[in-house]
């Protein structure tokens, strides 16, 4: 049976020559890179050959700059939290501005602020998944203390204006902090942080084909944050803990590769997400595009199939080998319908249909011509067994 893996937003396969490069730091590299013998120089200096590459990969000067983490949900969790230590009070600093089509890694974090006493005010999208920025910015108040935005949406591959949300958001009060959650973003979009105004951008190395269990926080220079991790003086006594050499060096590599891939990740890779897209919706009357951003990842695209199953789709492809997702990963095995295609008012009708397919570089037009095949083939089998017999007969199915 062929295997097409069309979640790669969920997380990507290790590419060989990241493997490669993290494989001697897991056998004969193996000192603590706090120690002060030479095998430790040597794992202590892969550490800061890896902060100079996640420093290029995000266009930024110094690396320094750069925290290693143990993920994208541990650096989220840091930059928030790190300001509202820092910064924050419940009675005349306590507000946050956010999105609703934050992931849940960011908002599960803001819903327990709420509880604690501190304001949150979420700001919607259009039909189309895309964020008023005018909107944004009038919310902010002289209790703002933090702007949070993501830089693009895991569900409908969204592109938001990080940049231009920060300057507006600096420019009407220059102390309020702004977070990215850059972890989407990573590796399938160029991302200069240098000359910008954020101040602090998470990724997370295994959406960008390293492993699981690493991820990377940028703090502009001079930002204050109380840090979240503490006990020993690692990564400048900003996130305690040994350091993971082995992974943290192949997050450096795969940063490398996946700079050096951009230009395909931005043609190849988008022609073959256009012509999966393209595929699927001329040969279903009841599929309808989600992804409708004018701006978006090239790699993503979610499609709603009207009065059909999600849960039901996605297990029939299982069967024939194509793995997709109707969302997010960290929210698997919730009934819920998905928060980000409500933010966008989808339909009830294709709500529960929803279904992300994510591609990478190393996604083949093989696998994309497979899909396009036998993704209406199921939707039509399902269509058959649908209590929405008069409403499918009247789309052609």
């Amino acid at each position: 049976m062929k295997e097409i893996y069309l979640d790669n937003n969920a997380t990507t396969r290790v590419d060989d020559k990241v493997l490669e490069a993290m494989l001697p730091f897991l056998k004969d590299n193996y000192a603590n890179p706090s120690s002060m013998y030479d095998p430790a120089r040597t794992t202590s200096c892969a550490i800061e050959k890896a902060r100079e590459q996640i420093a290029d990969f995000l266009g930024v000067n110094d690396p320094k700059t750069i925290l290693f983490t143990s993920c994208g949900t541990e650096s989220a969790n840091t930059a928030i939290k790190g300001v509202v230590e820092k910064f924050g009070n419940k009675e005349t600093k306590n507000h946050i501005i956010t999105t609703r089509v934050e992931h849940p890694c960011v908002l599960s974090v803001y819903e327990n602020l709420e509880k604690k006493g501190y304001k949150v005010s979420y700001v919607g999208v259009n039909e189309n998944g895309e964020l008023d920025i005018e909107n944004l910015i009038s919310l902010i108040t002289p209790e703002t203390i933090l702007v949070s935005v993501m830089h693009a949406n895991n569900e409908i591959g969204a592109i938001y204006p990080v940049y231009e949300v920060a300057s507006k958001v600096k420019e009407k009060n220059k102390d309020i902090k702004v977070f990215v959650d850059g972890v989407q973003a990573a590796g399938k979009i160029p991302i200069k942080l240098q000359d910008s105004e954020i101040d602090f951008y998470s990724i997370s190395a295994h959406k960008f084909h390293a492993p699981k269990g690493v991820g990377a926080l940028y703090v502009k220079k001079g930002t204050l944050f109380e840090p979240f991790m503490l006990g020993g003086h690692q990564e400048n006594s900003l996130r305690a803990g040994t350091q993971n050499t082995p992974y943290i060096v192949a997050m450096g590599v795969a940063a490398k590769l996946a700079k050096d891939a951009l230009d395909y990740e931005l043609t190849e890779v988008k022609r073959l997400r256009d012509k999966l897209e393209q595929g699927i919706l001329s040969q279903l009357g009841n599929a309808k595009l989600n992804s409708k951003a004018s701006s978006r990842v090239p790699n993503t695209t979610n499609i709603g199939f009207e009065y059909i199953e999600g849960e039901l789709i996605l297990l029939y492809l299982n069967e024939l080998g194509i793995y997709a997702s109707s969302g997010s990963a960290c929210t698997s095995g919730s009934l819920d319908p998905s928060h980000v295609l409500r933010a966008q008012k989808v339909p009830f009708t294709s709500l529960h249909g929803s279904i992300r397919f994510s591609l990478s570089r190393f996604t083949t037009e093989e696998e994309i011509d497979y899909a396009i095949e036998k993704v209406p083939e199921v939707i039509k089998k399902l269509a058959k067994i649908s209590p929405f017999q008069k409403e499918l007969n009247e789309l052609g199915l």
